[in-house]
């Protein structure tokens, strides 16, 4: 499991309140980029607590579609939220399936975290029957993904001894260009999230979600009181509800 993988333990509505705002959006345009269709089986690799499973199970039916995730706490809300489903405890680096077996297999914001997502890659391929298709999603942290843009320049800007730790430099695929080691097709898509408030956006950060909440808690508490001032200023948002849009990067392959 990848370092940023272990932030990832938490609360399946720890994350809802986080990235998982945006899978509505975002899971759809990765089933449409995909061409996933009605008669498929499909596999959701990094299936977090199931933005992407709930999506495929609308259009395939539950007995069509698959699950897997190394964090216990998503596995089991999978299996309460989405009964049905064949949910597993597991690695993209090492999936539990025979060759060929589905037709489609999906991994959304899943391929950065994995410990080697080229050999994550090479096993949702083998997986996945000739004629198939592979397909993943990841956030573009370099530029417009808005949210963890501008708390890793506001980290930069107010501990840039912490700047090492920015998503944009250490996501080995976050780019057009890295993500186009792996795959051919690389296209955008741009996604967006609502919130009631600044305390809204910052409870799960204050939760420890994800490596921008791993380094929230770790401040002492007066420098993250500091920082949460910067990082709310930096994005121009107050008490009313407000919307963030986020890009991300899919890559596709017919197999």
């Amino acid at each position: 499991m990848a370092e940023g993988a272990a932030t990832f333990q938490v609360a399946a509505e720890a994350y809802d309140r986080h990235a998982g705002r945006y899978g509505p959006e975002l899971a759809p345009a990765l089933i449409a980029a995909a061409g996933v269709t009605p008669g498929m089986r499909a596999l959701d690799v990094g299936c977090g607590p199931g933005a992407l499973t709930r999506e495929l199970v609308g259009l395939l039916g539950a007995s069509s579609v698959v699950a897997i995730d190394p964090s216990p706490p998503f596995v089991e809300a999978i299996r309460t939220r989405l009964p049905g489903v064949d949910v597993s405890l597991g690695r993209g680096e090492a999936l539990p399936y025979e060759d060929a077996t589905f037709d489609a297999a999906l991994a959304q914001l899943a391929l950065n975290f994995m410990s080697d997502p080229p050999a994550g890659v090479r096993e949702m391929r083998r997986v996945v029957r000739p004629g198939g298709v592979v397909a993943v999603a990841v956030w573009d942290y370099v530029g417009e993904m808005t949210l963890l843009r501008a708390f890793w320049d506001t980290v930069t800007a107010t501990d840039p001894a912490g700047s090492a730790l920015d998503e944009g430099a250490s996501m080995p695929y976050c780019t057009p260009e890295t993500l186009g080691e792996l795959f051919a097709d690389v296209r955008p898509v741009v996604v967006s999230a609502g919130y009631d408030g600044f305390e809204d956006l910052w409870a799960p950060l204050a939760a420890g979600v994800g490596p921008a909440g791993a380094y929230v808690i770790a401040l002492p508490a007066d420098r993250r009181a500091a920082f949460k001032a910067a990082f709310r200023d930096r994005l121009g948002v107050a008490d009313e509800p407000f919307r963030l849009t986020a890009r991300a990067w899919i890559g596709v392959e017919r197999t």
